[in-house]
C-alpha cells in the first residue's frame, strides 16, 4: 500500500521546514518530485540529496505569489513529465499582529502567501490533472485554520487558512468529477528550522502543556503518514477531508 512509483508530485515550499520534509517523505515512497520555492540553492541542495537516493527531481524557482512564475512552472513541469498526479501546497508566510493593530500592508501579504497562492497554484495544475483525469490535492492549511489563539495575536493568518479550509472543501466538490481529490492536513505546533528556536522556550512549553494533551510539539516526520495516505491511490473515496495532525489540540 501507498506505493508512489511512477506518480508525480509537486510540492511548494520545498526549501525549508515542512515542505522539505515532505519531499523526503514522497521521494521514500518512489515518486518523482517536482520541487518550487524561491530560495534556487536550497532546492539545488536537495535536489543533490534525493537524487543520490535514485529520485527523479526536477527544481523550479516560483515565488507562489506570482501568476507567471506558477503558470511557468506548470508548463515546464507538463513539458519534463507529460503530467502531475500530486499537488501539495505547503508554501506560506504570515505578518502575525492582531486586528487592532494590523496594517493593510501586512493582512494583504499574509493573505495572498498563504490563501491566493493556493488557489493559483491548484488552477494552474490541476488543469494538468484533468487531462490525465486523475489527481491528488494536498493543500497544507493550520490548527488555526479551525480555531483562535490566545497565544498571540495573528489575525491574517487564522483568516487565510480557514480560508484553505473551505477552499479545499469547494474544489472537492467541483473536481470530483474529473477523479481529483482534495484534503488539507491541519498541522499544530511543529518543530522546524524556523520554529524551533521558540518552541523550546519555556514559557511556549507552558503553554503547550496547558493547551496540546499530548504535551509537546510535533517532529519532524509526524506529518508525512497523513500526506502519503491522502496523495495514495487507496485514498480515492477521500475528498474534502480536514484532518488534524495537532497532538490533540482542536479536540478540547
Amino acid at each position: 500500500m501507498f506505493d508512489l512509483k511512477n506518480r508525480v508530485a509537486v510540492i511548494t515550499g520545498a526549501s525549508s521546514g515542512l515542505g522539505r520534509q515532505m519531499a523526503r517523505a514522497f521521494a521514500s515512497q518512489g515518486a518523482s518530485l517536482v520541487i518550487l520555492a524561491r530560495r534556487m540553492e536550497r532546492l539545488e541542495e536537495l535536489k543533490k540529496e534525493l537524487e543520490e537516493k535514485n529520485t527523479k527531481v526536477l527544481a523550479i524557482k516560483c515565488d507562489v505569489t506570482s501568476t507567471e512564475d506558477i503558470n511557468n512552472a506548470a508548463k515546464e513541469t507538463e513539458k519534463e513529465f507529460g503530467r502531475v498526479d500530486i499537488l501539495v501546497n505547503c508554501a506560506g508566510s504570515s505578518k502575525d499582529k492582531g486586528v487592532l493593530d494590523m496594517e493593510d500592508s501586512e493582512w494583504d501579504f499574509t493573505i495572498a502567501t498563504d490563501l491566493t497562492s493556493v488557489f493559483k497554484m491548484t488552477r494552474a495544475f490541476a488543469n494538468i490533472m484533468k487531462k490525465n483525469n486523475y489527481g491528488r490535492i494536498i493543500n497544507i492549511a493550520s490548527m488555526y485554520g479551525l480555531v483562535g489563539n490566545t497565544a498571540m495575536g495573528t489575525v491574517a493568518y487564522h483568516s487565510s487558512k480557514g480560508g484553505v479550509v473551505n477552499f479545499t472543501r469547494a474544489v472537492a466538490a467541483e473536481l470530483a468529477k474529473y477523479n481529483i481529490t482534495c484534503n488539507a492536513i491541519c498541522p499544530g505546533y511543529f518543530e522546524t528550522e524556523l520554529t524551533k528556536a521558540v518552541l523550546d522556550t519555556e514559557d511556549f512549553q507552558a503553554y503547550m502543556k496547558s493547551t496540546v494533551p499530548m504535551q509537546r510539539y510535533g517532529h519532524e516526520g509526524e506529518l508525512n503518514a497523513g500526506a502519503i495516505f491522502l496523495a495514495s491511490d487507496e485514498a480515492s473515496y477521500v475528498t474534502g477531508v480536514i484532518l488534524p495532525i495537532d497532538g490533540g489540540y482542536t479536540c478540547v
